[in-house]
């Protein structure tokens, strides 16, 4: 790492780093089941002499020399997580350091970012004459796409202009997200005995009219996330073998680009199929922040590559330019026995920081 001007060096910043990893990695954090997370974060901001303030289970702060006329840049990650995939062999809550490596529920995703995020606003925060205010929030209910986390906060943080999300992207830079849209459809059809004709198969017209979207290709293709994906996700249909249902039900994954709104697509996907087709939200659209938006040139002069990603985040809920960068890999997201490596933490405080140095 380069020498970092800051009242805390290198080392300070990532021993504190590795310290509030070891320490929330202890404590459960199941969505919807953050405060006691969300404590031993106010506990590390109380001990660095940084008012925090709370609202239900989310942590924020703003910078030692907060100006109202100034607009914000946000740093933001949540430290809720899912529940522990059963294949674990070590025991999730118990932080284990081995080989470099972090291991225990929530290191990777996105304790690794919730901690890195912290240490650079400890470095900036009694910063003055910045061009920007610095904000971060460290929010709850992110694993479930809550309405308690980062939506319900967001109206209280002061003139938020960018928004970085710390996520699990080995500190390249996101420009792109999919958004996410759940349909549940159903097809209706004429019940009967199974050893009579029935040319009003449930079933049978819900696979002719599942193949017909699933085949389709939707026109517009965005530069850096590609097509729309349509995937089944499910299907239910009857109770016993001699009887032809009323109905066959259906769930669809939809990663909706950048190129169409969720409602765009919904209606969309409604004109290509027979079925009666109900989404469960409009919420999570796709984002993506222009390649000449300061933060990204800055990312980019450092050497960090760019890319659209596939996965969903609280991008999808924060109404304002947004881009997704954090250390760690997604792919270690959700498994058995995440793991972050140390040097990732390492890496991504030095990055954030020195792309930051150039926008604030």
């Amino acid at each position: 790492m380069q020498e970092l001007k800051s009242v805390y060096n290198k080392e300070e910043l990532l021993n504190n780093a590795v310290g509030l990893l070891k320490n929330l990695i202890e404590i459960p954090s199941f969505s919807k089941d953050e405060f006691n997370t969300s404590v031993e974060i106010e506990n590390f901001f109380k001990k660095h002499q940084i008012p925090a303030k709370r609202f239900k289970n989310n942590i924020w702060a703003v910078n030692k020399h907060f100006d109202v006329f100034k607009p914000s840049v946000l740093l933001n990650t949540h430290h809720d997580t899912v529940k522990p995939n059963k294949a674990y062999t070590l025991d999730p809550f118990v932080p284990v350091e081995k080989d470099g490596k972090i291991f225990g529920l929530g290191s990777n995703d996105a304790g690794a970012s919730l901690v890195s995020m912290a240490q650079v606003f400890l470095h900036f925060y009694d910063k003055e004459d910045l061009k920007y205010n610095l904000v971060i929030a460290l929010t709850a209910e992110e694993e479930i796409s809550g309405f308690n986390g980062i939506e319900a906060l967001f109206p209280q943080l002061p003139n938020v202009e960018l928004a970085i999300v710390g996520e699990p992207t080995q500190m390249n830079l996101a420009i792109a997200e999919k958004g996410l849209l759940v349909i549940d459809g159903e097809m209706k059809g004429t019940p009967s005995h199974a050893a009579h004709p029935n040319d009003d198969n449930s079933i049978v017209k819900c696979m002719q009219d599942l193949q017909n979207i699933l085949d389709f290709k939707f026109p517009k293709v965005s530069e850096y996330l590609g097509e729309v994906k349509v995937t089944l996700s499910g299907i239910h249909a009857g109770v016993q073998h001699n009887v032809v249902p009323e109905s066959c039900n259906f769930t669809l994954d939809v990663r909706v680009t950048d190129e169409y709104s969720n409602q765009e697509a919904f209606d969309i996907i409604q004109s290509q199929m027979k079925s009666t087709l109900t989404a469960r939200s409009f919420r999570l659209n796709s984002s993506k922040i222009e390649m000449d938006h300061p933060f990204v040139k800055a990312g980019v002069e450092i050497g960090r590559t760019t890319y659209g990603s596939p996965t969903s985040s609280d991008q999808a809920i924060i109404p304002c330019t947004s881009v997704k960068i954090g250390p760690g890999d997604s792919r270690r997201s959700h498994t058995a026995d995440e793991f972050i490596y140390i040097h990732e933490i390492e890496e991504g405080i030095e990055i954030y920081i020195r792309i930051l140095e150039k926008v604030l």
